[in-house]
């Protein structure tokens, strides 16, 4: 019997909330263009507090730190896109959008090259 480790795409989800919330910290504390708010902040110490206790108390599987750093940088990179889509002056949005796309195909690619973990193989 195979099973799909489901603990892998909320690490991924974490990391990708991460990236948002960095990017989205740094934009609302040092940018006088994107008003202050407290939410990113928030958002950026329970998601690291999370990854950090997914560290301590689950092993990861073989290639899912390269996934969850290409997540944080995704959201990294979203975060910013978006900001430029709200705020034009800031600059065009064009090259974050670009890796954007590219990093998600990339990290779709990843998933579905990873294959289920068996059962008898994994006792």
């Amino acid at each position: 019997m195979t099973k799909y480790p489901h603990q892998e795409k909320g690490t991924l989800v974490l990391a990708l909330i991460a990236g948002l919330s960095v990017n989205g910290s740094f934009a609302a504390l040092f940018s006088s263009i994107v008003p202050f708010s407290v939410f990113p902040l928030v958002a950026l110490v329970l998601s690291v507090y999370c990854l950090h206790q997914r560290y301590l108390n689950i092993e990861m599987p073989e290639g899912i730190p390269l996934l969850a750093a290409a997540c944080f940088l995704l959201g990294l990179l979203l975060y910013s896109a978006l900001v430029r889509v709200e705020y034009p002056q800031i600059g065009s949005n064009f090259l974050p959008s670009l890796l954007c796309v590219v990093l998600v195909f990339w990290i779709g690619l990843r998933l579905k090259k990873r294959r289920p973990v068996d059962d008898a193989t994994a006792s």
